[in-house]
């Protein structure tokens, strides 16, 4: 409750994990740190999280499978 950022920062990783359809890479850091500084500007309000999930450098050249 005192640092929502935690968890926050934690479910942005799952979620990434779930829309990338592969894991977390190390290169996925600043796109996360980015994730966490706009979702916090609406005070880590959900729709903000999916909304700059979708945004995301990772999540917008993603590569995907034939």
């Amino acid at each position: 409750v005192d640092r929502p950022e935690l968890f926050v920062g934690t479910m942005v990783s799952k979620l990434l994990t779930f829309a990338l359809g592969r894991g977390i890479e190390p290169s996925d850091a600043p796109a996360i740190r980015q994730i966490l500084v706009e979702a916090e500007k609406d005070d880590f309000r959900f729709h903000s999280v999916i909304q700059s999930i979708i945004q995301s450098q990772p999540f917008q050249y993603r590569k995907t499978r034939p």
